[in-house]
C-alpha cells in the first residue's frame, strides 16, 4: 500500500486488490455451488437415480423434472446429484491416499538418506515410468468397472508426485542453520518435522492437493467416458455422457449438464490453485 498527498497531508492509499484474490474467491465459489448441489440433490427431489419410467423420456426441465429425465426416464437431477457425490468422494479419498504415503516416504528418504533414499527414488523412478492412464488401466483391467480398481490404479500413480516433492524441499530444508541447531540441542525427528519442515511444505502441498483432486476427477470422468472406469447404471459424468450423446439432437442440455459440473468442478480447482501463487 503506497501514501499521497492531499493539501500537505498525507493520506494512506486505497489498497490494491490483487488479481489473486479474485480468482480465488470465484474458484471457491464454484465449488462450493458444486458440491451444494451434490449435498442437496437428494433434499430437492426424493427419486431413485437408477428408477426408469419409459413413459417419461427425455423430458425437458420442468415442474415434472426440474432438470428432465434421461433416455430410460430417470431423474437428471437424481442422477447428476448422486454423480456428483462419488466423483468428488472417490476423487477426495484417492487424493488422500497418494498424499499421506507420498509425504511420509519422502520425509523417510530424505531424512535417512543411503540406500533407504536410492531404494524410494528407484521404486518412484520405475512408476513413473509409465503414464499414468496407463498404469490404471493396467490396474483396472483386473475388475473392470470396479471401483477399487479404479482407486488403486489412480492413487498408484499420483503418490510419486507427492513423495519427489516432499524428498526435495525436505532435503534442502535439512541443511538449513536451524534444524542443525534443533538437532545439536537434541530435539526429535518428529519435532523438526513438525516445526520446521511441514510448515514449509503446507503452501506447495496444498497446490499440489488441489492440481491433484482436478486430476482425479478429469481422470474418472475420462475412464468413464470410454468405460473403463465406473460403469452404468451407477451414474457418474463421464459414463452419462456417454449413454446420452446419442440423443444429442434431441435433448442437447441433457449431454451438457455433466459436462457443466465436470468443467465447474476442474476450473474452480483451476482457479482456487492459480489464486494460491498470488
Amino acid at each position: 500500500m503506497t501514501d499521497f498527498a492531499v493539501d500537505g497531508v498525507t493520506a494512506p492509499a486505497r489498497e490494491e486488490v490483487r488479481p489473486g484474490r479474485w480468482r480465488r474467491w470465484l474458484g471457491w465459489s464454484l465449488l462450493a455451488a458444486v458440491v451444494a448441489f451434490g449435498l442437496l440433490g437428494p433434499w430437492l427431489i426424493e427419486a431413485d437415480p437408477l428408477r426408469q419410467n419409459l413413459r417419461a423420456v427425455l423430458l425437458s426441465p420442468g415442474s415434472e423434472a426440474w432438470l428432465g429425465t434421461d433416455h430410460l426416464g430417470r431423474s437428471m437431477l437424481a442422477r447428476l446429484a448422486q454423480a456428483t457425490r462419488l466423483s468428488l468422494w472417490l476423487g477426495l479419498l484417492t487424493v488422500a491416499s497418494a498424499a499421506l504415503p507420498g509425504v511420509a516416504l519422502g520425509l523417510l528418504a530424505a531424512w535417512a538418506g543411503g540406500w533407504t533414499d536410492r531404494l524410494l527414488s528407484g521404486l518412484c523412478d520405475a512408476v513413473m515410468a509409465l503414464p499414468g492412464l496407463l498404469l490404471v488401466v493396467m490396474i483396472t483391467a483386473f475388475s473392470p468397472g470396479g471401483f477399487l480398481p479404479l482407486y488403486l490404479g489412480l492413487a498408484v500413480a499420483l503418490w510419486v508426485e507427492y513423495f519427489r516433492l516432499t524428498r526435495a524441499a525436505a532435503r534442502t530444508r535439512l541443511q538449513l542453520p536451524d534444524v542443525e541447531a534443533a538437532r545439536l540441542l537434541g530435539f526429535g525427528r518428529l519435532h523438526i518435522i513438525r516445526r520446521h519442515i511441514l510448515p514449509d511444505l503446507r503452501r506447495p502441498l496444498s497446490t499440489l492437493l488441489a492440481f491433484g483432486l482436478a486430476t482425479v476427477v478429469l481422470a474418472i470422468s475420462t475412464l468413464s467416458f470410454v468405460n473403463i472406469g465406473v460403469r452404468p447404471p451407477t451414474p457418474e459424468w463421464g459414463n452419462m455422457m456417454t449413454e446420452l450423446l446419442p440423443y444429442y439432437d434431441e435433448a442437447p442440455l441433457h449431454v451438457l449438464m455433466p459436462a457443466i459440473l465436470l468443467f465447474a468442478s476442474v476450473f474452480g480447482l483451476a482457479l482456487v490453485t492459480d489464486g494460491e501463487g498470488s
